[in-house]
């Protein structure tokens, strides 16, 4: 059963309602016999004994607290939003009601579309991304545990400034997927075991090529680095081989088509492919814009959650959302899709319900 969510720019209050899922909190389990006998026997034990003893009785077990995830797409700490992290501090990014329920989530997950450093030298392309170091505290502050690093702005300083990325992140918890000083680093998952349940976490991303950006310059090596590049072959295989070592898999994709409403065909088969080989998830980004969330056999797929934290947009792109999603062993029970809002500062705000 495939179902589709589409974002509607005139009113970004419809998110929810298009695509919220009828709860997050999980089905009520399923009741136990208690451990006293009937009525009728205890009745009989006690004339028995002489006296009314007690019915035993069983200690309930509580149920295990949710597992719940939230992901967010562009996360971009340069320019305007980095002059203001510099002056105002790292925890201005987040606003207090949107930062408690990142913060709330079992899990959060992004996109981070720049370098987070002070070094390196800009690539020949049309725009490149280059946040101060502080951009790693905003995201901790905010509770973020994985971003991804496979995006065309992750080297736009360079290598050096990629592997100042990965150690501003790891200083801070953060973990990495998709970027690194090699193939290997690059295409390794990222874990975290939550409520009993390994999740793991890849990147790949499949652009257009623009400028010094294409998947001939840009694709790690294994004596190079570079980004984890995505086809059907290298997402089947990324999602295959993390799966042989976690219980979900959630399959992080930059690709589609900027200012898009509609996924590419090219989306729909790769994030297709992830499925067909094991990804619980797929979270798209890329487009600047959101894109329907689709059922996919037995997976969830967010083909574009649009930006997050980018300054320099208005109209749609700066209508998106945060999908919440709550995970079992066997994958996603509910989800729902919460509304923001980007200001002209490029923070992001939840929409007053």
């Amino acid at each position: 059963m495939k179902l589709a969510v589409v974002a509607v720019v005139v009113c970004a209050a419809l998110l929810v309602a298009c695509g919220r899922a009828e709860s997050l909190e999980p089905g009520a389990p399923a009741s136990q016999e208690s451990a006293s006998p009937p009525p009728s026997t205890a009745a009989a034990r006690a004339d028995l004994s002489g006296h009314a003893g007690q019915a035993a009785s069983a200690t309930p077990t509580p149920p295990a607290a949710p597992i719940t995830l939230v992901a967010v797409g562009d996360m971009m700490f340069g320019r305007s939003v980095g002059q203001r992290i510099l002056s105002d501090g790292p925890g201005l990014v987040f606003h207090d009601e949107l930062a408690a329920m990142l913060r709330a989530a079992s899990i959060a997950v992004g996109n981070l579309e720049c370098s987070v450093s002070e070094r390196g030298e800009p690539q020949a392309k049309g725009y490149t991304f280059r946040a101060p170091l502080l951009s790693a505290e905003s995201l901790k502050l905010a509770g973020f545990d994985v971003v991804s690093l496979a995006n065309n702005h992750s080297l736009d300083y360079g290598p050096t400034a990629l592997a100042d990325t990965r150690a501003a992140l790891a200083e801070h918890g953060i973990q990495p997927v998709g970027g690194g000083k090699d193939i290997a680093e690059a295409r390794s998952p990222a874990f975290l075991d939550r409520g009993g349940v390994r999740i793991a976490f890849v990147g790949l991303v499949d652009a257009p090529a623009e400028g010094d950006f294409s998947r001939a310059a840009w694709e790690a090596q294994p004596d190079r680095p570079g980004v984890a590049w995505a086809d059907r072959e290298t997402v089947a295989s990324a999602v295959r081989e993390a799966v042989r070592s976690a219980d979900v898999v959630v399959a992080l994709l930059h690709f589609g088509i900027e200012y898009q409403t509609r996924p590419s065909v090219s989306q729909r088969e790769l994030a297709h492919a992830a499925i067909d080989a094991g990804a619980t998830i797929v979270l798209g980004s890329h487009p600047h814009v959101l894109q329907e969330v689709e059922e996919y056999g037995s997976g969830l797929i967010a083909y574009s959650l649009g930006n997050f934290v980018f300054d320099g947009f208005d109209g749609a792109a700066n209508v998106s959302a945060v999908l919440r999603m709550v995970l079992t062993s066997s994958g996603v029970s509910s989800w729902e899709l919460v509304p923001v809002l980007i200001g002209a500062d490029g923070l992001p705000r939840l929409l007053a319900p």
